[in-house]
């Protein structure tokens, strides 16, 4: 059975939620894991399940954000299967944050971007996730700053190859582009004191970490009953 834990996401300044991020988990001999493999979870589980959370979500926000890698975001059968989600859930918002995962470098960057421009008829978004790290640096990813709505800068990421140094200048560099792009900028890895009065200091408003609120789990309505 898989279910999605929720993170908030959410404007320090006006303190205020912004909408959730949606991470799928499956439930395995007594608990919640991480699937090892995003791309095996079928579609025909996988989607209706986001679309009723995020309508039963829709009354308290205003988007969510659902990852897919690079693979499943061209996948014709996935991408008709979100587009009649976000007609579902309207008027709240669908984001689609993009990872990269093994097996994703057969796909374009053409690839992406006709998909992008696909989805966006559609209403759905393109947010441009782990942007500094992994593939997701600026020389491979700047032609796609056009076409999307967000980045996610992941502080987490650093911290885990212990680039703790680069992180103020990484972040500075990243939130220039989101300005000049007209990008929402979404800092998520937040930890700690330091981390959020950091964030006040370089004016970022959109955050996402533990120091907020950890990922937890969502009941549907079919879960409560005995």
């Amino acid at each position: 059975m898989y279910r999605y834990f929720i993170q908030p996401q959410l404007n320090a300044f006006t303190n205020s939620l912004i909408g959730y991020e949606m991470l799928i988990r499956k439930f395995v001999d007594g608990h919640w894991q991480l699937p090892k493999n995003f791309a095996s979870i079928p579609i025909d589980e996988q989607v209706p399940v986001m679309a009723q959370t995020a309508k039963q979500l829709s009354l308290k926000i205003k988007s969510v954000s659902f990852n897919l890698n690079r693979t499943q975001f061209i996948n014709p059968e996935m991408s008709a299967a979100l587009i009649a989600a976000q007609k579902a859930i309207f008027p709240v918002n669908l984001i689609v944050e993009v990872t990269e995962e093994a097996g994703d470098n057969n796909v374009t960057i053409p690839q992406l971007k006709r998909q992008i421009r696909h989805f966006d008829t559609h209403g759905i978004q393109f947010s441009l996730d782990d942007v500094g790290t992994g593939i997701n640096t600026y020389d491979h990813i700047s032609s796609l700053l056009s076409l999307a709505s967000e980045v996610k800068f992941a502080m987490q990421n650093y911290r885990r190859d212990h680039m703790d140094a680069k992180i103020h200048k990484d972040l500075t560099f990243w939130q220039d582009i989101a300005k000049k792009e007209q990008l929402r900028l979404i800092v998520e890895g937040i930890e700690d004191d330091d981390d959020d009065s950091m964030l006040d200091q370089m004016d970022v408003a959109y955050r996402q970490g533990y120091y907020y609120g950890q990922p937890h789990l969502f009941e549907l309505k079919d879960d409560k009953k005995d």
